[in-house]
């Protein structure tokens, strides 16, 4: 028999060895649970940090325009204010050729908010003019932001006085998929001009159209757009070149008579916006921004409201934001106005009419801005 002493003495060693190495296992054991543990809620997303990333971030991008215009500075402001001020939203404003294409834009999805001119928003509503065989685009106003004025720029020893003047000559009339190359070529019928027969026409934005009066390439452009618009800024302080800005007032009968008494308005370009000897009549259009029919009410609700709330940053972004108004807000729209929007101008006590003339309705019904 063994000595149980013995075996007590000699086992102590084997037990503390046994348990020394049993820690050694269940620490590595440990350690590979909680690798694995991690490994697994990293994979599911589940860590604390993951989940912070992983909180559902809602992202919209807004069809603009050109850089050399207002659309794209505006709609960069009203991006900047979403992402700083909507939880969980981040916005982008998406450089375009403008309303023709953001309305598009706004149809197949790929944008989810749209500046655009009424008069391209009335024909995208009804799915006519360049609308007819894409189809009517459901969308919804936000707001009348500001008026679009027409700009015919050119050269002041051009010997252009009016728009019938540019038989014969070399044009810009705006980019593809513009607001501008339909109210160009809208311009130019009621003048009794055809773009085709009788004149020579270019397809530019207003960036490259300043830039091609600048080197002869062109007699005059068109430009539909905001004050001030940069790139006719710039032109005016180029050396070498006086631009000159043709009146569009006596198109605005012709204008209305084919296109409705609501669309198209007068409004002035004042003479220190180019530095001008004399302000300057031209016909003008709402601009809206607009939002897919299947926008969330509280989302829509939430962008107005920045709108207002956040106007005077938007200003400081581009000055063309101090003509949002809530007396003309609702105004000048050819949509049906988006619940959401409807519900804060209710709330500011405003607009209330035209909410129940315009909500949900589909059906165009144009007002003019109040001016």
């Amino acid at each position: 028999m063994s000595d149980p002493v013995g075996v007590s003495a000699g086992g102590g060693d084997v037990i503390r060895r046994v348990q020394k190495y049993s820690s050694v296992v269940m620490s590595r054991l440990r350690a590979s649970a909680v690798w694995l543990v991690i490994a697994a809620l990293a994979a599911c997303g589940c860590t604390s940090d993951s989940s912070e990333s992983r909180v559902s971030k809602r992202r919209l991008s807004i069809a603009t325009g050109g850089t050399g215009g207002v659309f794209y500075p505006y709609g960069g402001g009203i991006a900047k204010i979403i992402s700083e001020n909507i939880e969980n939203v981040e916005a982008t404003a998406e450089v375009t050729a403008a309303s023709v294409d953001n309305l598009k834009f706004l149809k197949q999805g790929t944008s989810d908010l749209a500046f655009t001119m009424a008069d391209t928003a009335q024909d995208a509503a009804l799915g006519t003019d360049v609308f007819a065989d894409f189809g009517a685009v459901p969308a919804r106003t936000l707001a009348m932001l500001y008026s679009s004025y027409v700009h015919l720029v050119t050269d002041a020893g051009s010997g252009i006085e009016r728009v019938a003047d540019l038989r014969g000559r070399t044009v810009s009339i705006g980019s593809p998929g513009s607001g501008t190359a339909i109210l160009a070529g809208r311009i130019l019928a009621a003048a009794g001009l055809n773009p085709q027969r009788d004149l020579r026409t270019q397809s530019l934005g207003v960036a490259q159209s300043a830039d091609a009066l600048k080197d002869g390439k062109v007699d005059a452009f068109f430009w539909n757009g905001g004050l001030p618009t940069a790139a006719i800024v710039e032109l005016v302080n180029s050396p070498g070149i006086e631009p000159k800005f043709i009146s569009t007032e006596d198109m605005l009968p012709l204008l209305q008579r084919a296109h409705g008494a609501s669309l198209y308005y007068r409004a002035l370009i004042p003479k220190a916006t180019y530095s001008m000897a004399a302000d300057v009549p031209v016909v003008a259009v709402a601009n809206l921004l607009v939002v897919s029919e299947t926008m969330p009410e509280e989302l829509a609700y939430d962008i107005t409201r920045l709108l207002f709330e956040k106007q005077d940053e938007l200003a400081g972004i581009h000055p063309q934001a101090r003509e949002l108004s809530l007396t003309t807000a609702m105004t000048g729209s050819p949509l049906p106005f988006h619940p959401g929007a409807i519900r804060y101008y209710r709330e500011r006590g405003v607009g209330t009419a035209a909410a129940r003339e315009n909500v949900g309705s589909g059906e165009v019904s144009p007002k003019q801005p109040a001016r």
